[in-house]
């Protein structure tokens, strides 16, 4: 049996646990549930088109095939295709599960490990379409601040791991029997890149397929996480996360970056959450760290690699992310004071 969960699964399972939220906020709290749905749904309009436009270009990617083209932009000069590999990845919608095969596919064609772990740490931090979300719910700086992040782990990560060339984590990075399935709702598309998808019924499917997933997605998500924004207001008090995320803590990106993978749930599900922490408190580069962190180095993606990666390799993957996260998080911290 497969052991990396797929999309549908995922949605099965955050299905599940909205459900059981609900009733049990209805059955416990019925004035709290009223409240929390109604401040979903607003929050919800607020932000539809601005994330409407993300979730249009992120099923034209997958429907056109340009994902796939990334594939024949990996080779060549170590650096300059680091670089590459990392730009790529910071703007290229590629959901954390369709990574696995893809990833596995370049490295079994015997791609270096390097512009792989580049492109694989500065993927899952943002897209398209999260970057839209991201705008929208927490504002242009973190929108800016959080596509530079994916950009410069990916780097950091890509040459760091061409440093480290001739250790075994590096040269053998894959199990004996590496196994990963290609999930066909964000897979990108066979056949080669034509931007016209409208022009293709086949295109046109799939650009639909991948429409109707990422709205569902983003509707679920979003909306269990407005709900515990609204309700975090009333269960966190202020001066708990003031003393251990504050700007004046000096834990306060160390913890955020530490729990980022644990608390993470989803990129879309993270943001309303990490509005409701600023208002109550939490330091703006400890929010970024949170967000970087847990989309770089999250359960879901660990658990993607884990039946791949040789346990070393997987070692040097996690240490990579955390390291980048923490530089990225103090960095926008500094700067946030600076121009805020």
């Amino acid at each position: 049996m497969n052991s990396v969960l797929s999309h549908a699964d995922r949605r099965f399972i955050l299905t599940l646990v909205a459900i059981a939220a609900g009733l049990a906020a209805t059955a416990l709290w019925p004035q709290k549930a009223q409240g929390a749905a109604l401040f979903a749904l607003v929050s919800l309009v607020k932000v539809s088109p601005m994330v409407a436009l993300g979730i249009v270009l992120s099923a034209w990617v997958a429907a056109s095939g340009a994902g796939a083209v990334t594939a024949n932009l990996f080779k060549g000069r170590p650096s300059s295709v680091i670089v590459t590999a990392a730009a790529i990845g910071a703007v290229t919608p590629v959901c954390g599960v369709t990574v696995l095969p893809l990833m596995t596919g370049l490295l079994v064609s015997g791609v270096p490990l390097a512009p792989i772990m580049a492109f694989w740490l500065s993927s899952p931090v943002t897209d398209p379409s999260l970057f839209t979300a991201t705008w929208a719910v927490l504002g242009p700086g973190f929108a800016i601040g959080k596509t530079l992040a994916a950009f410069a782990i990916g780097i950091f990560a890509g040459l760091a791991t061409a440093l480290l060339h001739k250790t075994r984590m590096v040269q053998v990075p894959l199990r004996a029997h590496p196994r990963g399935g290609r999930n066909p709702g964000c897979a990108p598309e066979a056949g080669g890149f034509r931007p016209a998808v409208w022009r293709d019924r086949v295109r046109m499917r799939t650009f639909a397929r991948e429409l109707a997933w990422m709205t569902k997605l983003v509707l679920l998500c979003l909306s269990l996480a407005f709900a515990a924004e609204y309700l975090l207001r009333d269960l966190v008090p202020p001066e708990l996360l003031s003393a251990y995320a504050g700007a004046d803590s000096p834990y306060a990106i160390p913890l955020a970056v530490t729990l980022g993978a644990p608390l993470y749930l989803d990129g879309y599900a993270a943001l309303p959450l990490v509005r409701g922490l600023l208002d109550l408190g939490m330091s703006a580069g400890a929010a970024l760290g949170f967000l970087v962190a847990g989309s770089a180095v999250s359960i879901w993606g660990v658990l993607a690699v884990v039946p791949v990666l040789r346990a070393s390799t997987l070692g040097l993957f996690v240490a990579l992310a955390v390291a980048g996260s923490l530089v990225s998080a103090y960095a926008f911290q500094a700067l946030w004071q600076v121009f805020a």
